[in-house]
């Protein structure tokens, strides 16, 4: 008996839990927003995670983060070589010229939106500058493959591509992490497939007309090579170079590409 072989493909959402996705994204855009605007010398990433969470709370969501196989905090607050995961803590004071990366999810109506973003405290560095702009753009270059008929591994490419593409643009030398990548999101934060931020091009399941991916490059400024502490979150460059992180949760269209957690 012969078979035919079925194509897998990232599951399509409907235009209306298109825009389901997109409130909880824009809640999520807001918090990181809010955070970005009490982001100062001497404020202590708790702080931070607690703006977050009311911010959360107040537009009537729950930040998915808080809780999450154990997670503490709201958002995920990455100073300097802390790729992410970083937990809120009191301790963990701004300083000028730190570079925080602030990643939050929050779900509304069941469906979640997931994003991050690095900013500078202060006036920082230009290395730390041209690593946190290249990988902003790395991110909106890569979501450009996110495109129906297109395979997962096409946005994978599209990454690693411009990651070197940002070496000449920005003048630094990038780093791709190791192990870490995007995903699939829908009712849950963390779905089927797993993204990687580098590869081969056309592999995996096929890009359907409203498929979504949480799109997110983790770049460094001197090594791929990474080592969770013994918290069991954080996750850090093994050289102590700063790292950035930069997501968005992108959906595939007829239209191109369209970002559900935007920031107004």
């Amino acid at each position: 008996m012969a078979f035919r072989r079925r194509t897998k493909a990232i599951p399509a959402r409907t235009p209306g839990e298109l825009d389901a996705m997109q409130a909880a994204g824009e809640i999520v855009g807001r918090a990181l927003q809010a955070v970005r605007d009490a982001a100062a010398v001497g404020v202590s990433t708790l702080e931070l995670d607690a703006v977050a969470e009311q911010t959360i709370r107040d537009a009537g969501a729950i930040p998915t983060f808080k809780g999450y196989g154990g997670f503490p905090g709201s958002i995920c607050a990455s100073v300097n070589d802390v790729i992410v995961h970083g937990i809120p803590g009191s301790d963990i004071v701004l300083a000028e010229g730190d570079l925080v990366s602030i990643d939050c999810g929050a779900t509304l109506d069941g469906w979640v939106g997931d994003s991050a973003w690095t900013f500078g405290v202060g006036k920082l560095s230009a290395q730390a500058q041209a690593l946190s702009d290249a990988t902003e753009w790395v991110l909106h270059q890569g979501m450009q493959a996110m495109v129906p008929g297109n395979r997962l591994t096409d946005v994978s490419a599209a990454l690693e591509q411009a990651t070197y593409a940002a070496e000449e643009k920005f003048g630094v030398e990038l780093f791709i992490v190791d192990g870490y990548g995007g995903h699939g999101i829908g009712h849950e934060m963390h779905e089927e497939p797993y993204l990687a931020n580098e590869g081969k091009a056309g592999r995996g399941p096929l890009i359907q007309d409203g498929s979504v991916l949480a799109i997110e490059p983790m770049i460094t400024l001197g090594t791929e090579d990474n080592a969770v502490l013994d918290d069991d979150w954080t996750v850090v460059t093994t050289d102590g170079s700063l790292a950035a992180h930069w997501e968005h949760t992108v959906a595939a269209t007829e239209n191109g590409p369209r970002i559900l957690t935007p920031r107004y």
